[in-house]
């Protein structure tokens, strides 16, 4: 593998998909993987040009870190032929919480050098995400019930990291997913514990394709 691989692993989803998010517009790089664990880890991994990889990194560990995500960064320069067998996974069904564990986009590719980030908008995603992530189901249920009932949002993904942890994933105009995450967080405290909940503007295309789905 030419170039450098990155590795971003925090504790939690939404730390992990916000920094992918903030990396991919940031850097030329290209998104990997997404693996997870039963653990509540998640490993995001990117390639590109050693520069870029590793001002990326230092971009998403500081997002992640400031979410509590508990980051550990590390970039690999020239990978070698047999660990990439080990560090680009296969798909894998995890039957513990009954998912994918493996993602990845359709069709990656690593940006030109060029380029300032792979932050390409489309009209299809020219809208916001948000993102609410809890320990404890009931906790997340009700959360995105009060979401939904505050604003005009849709519920596009659900992702189970084992420990209990469970994000729920809405979109909608930027406005309408703020009033939902800021009503949907404000009911967790009483019924769990709420781990983040963040809302991406415009989210990079990387981070469409890789995100859970309904």
């Amino acid at each position: 593998m030419n170039g450098a691989v990155g590795f971003l692993e925090t504790i939690g989803l939404t730390p992990a998909v916000v920094a992918m998010d903030v990396m991919c517009k940031s850097a030329p790089v290209g998104i990997l993987q997404v693996e997870v664990n039963d653990l509540c880890g998640v490993c995001v991994k990117i390639t590109g040009p050693v520069d870029a990889v590793s001002a990326a990194m230092q971009v998403g560990r500081r997002i992640a870190e400031q979410m509590g995500g508990k980051p550990v960064n590390h970039v690999i320069t020239g990978l070698a032929g047999d660990a990439e067998r080990a560090v680009v996974s296969a798909r894998e069904y995890n039957p513990l919480i009954q998912q994918e564990v493996v993602f990845q986009a359709e069709a990656t590719t690593t940006p030109n050098e060029n380029e300032k980030g792979n932050d390409k908008m489309s009209p299809e995603n020219s809208y916001a995400l948000g993102l609410i992530e809890t320990q404890g189901f009931t906790a997340v249920f009700e959360a995105i019930d009060t979401a939904c009932k505050t604003a005009n949002v849709e519920v596009i993904g659900k992702e189970k990291l084992g420990g209990g942890y469970v994000t729920v994933v809405i979109k909608g105009d930027l406005s309408a997913v703020t009033a939902a995450v800021e009503a949907g967080q404000s009911k967790v405290g009483a019924l769990g514990k709420l781990i983040a909940a963040h809302v991406i503007a415009r989210p990079s295309q990387p981070v469409l394709e890789l995100l859970p789905k309904i």
